[in-house]
């Protein structure tokens, strides 16, 4: 996402975002987080925050495309929201907020990829088990992005790889591979 201090509708002639334009890199703090709010967050984010920064992100087009059951329509009378579509013309202006670690209740920050992997096989919501999403993940990058190299989801499939044994028979664990 590239910042500027206006907000037309369109993106300003293509050129080379100068440092200055770009994200501050990371400066030995906690890893900050930056969310691109394109609907609804733009006016109403239900976070904490430490930053924003109105700006715009190239190659996408908002539109009123996505039906909403809960927040904004019903079962019966589905209500518009916006989504973004893939548009190589197109220039989507929006809000990014930076979250720190600390100001996201649900940050777990860093861990040995053991930790993590013992952490998702024991884990379970009410979208399913932890081991699913890790996989499904998994199986999504080397099939859409086999050129994408996530050293970090590798090491946590592997490690997960190492621990199933230890959490099921032999014959179940086979039956998962």
């Amino acid at each position: 996402m590239k910042q500027e201090s206006a907000a037309p509708n369109t993106a300003p002639a293509s050129q080379s975002p100068t440092p200055s334009a770009q994200f501050p890199r990371n400066d030995g703090h906690p890893q900050a987080l930056w969310i691109f709010g394109y609907g609804s967050l733009v006016w109403r984010p239900d976070f904490a925050y430490s930053n924003s920064r109105v700006g715009f992100v190239r190659g996408y087009s908002r539109r009123f495309w996505q039906g909403d059951t809960f927040h904004r329509g019903s079962d019966k009378m589905p209500g518009r929201v916006v989504t973004l579509l893939e548009d190589h013309e197109g220039c989507t202006w929006g809000v990014a907020y930076q979250v720190q670690g600390e100001q996201n209740p649900g940050y777990l920050g860093p861990a040995p990829e053991e930790a993590i992997a013992m952490q998702i096989l024991a884990c379970r919501g009410f979208s399913g088990h932890n081991l699913e999403y890790l996989l499904r993940l998994a199986d999504f990058m080397q099939l859409c992005g086999p050129q994408a190299q996530d050293e970090h989801l590798a090491a946590i499939v592997d490690a997960v790889g190492t621990m199933l044994p230890c959490f099921c028979p032999t014959e179940q664990a086979l039956a998962l591979v």
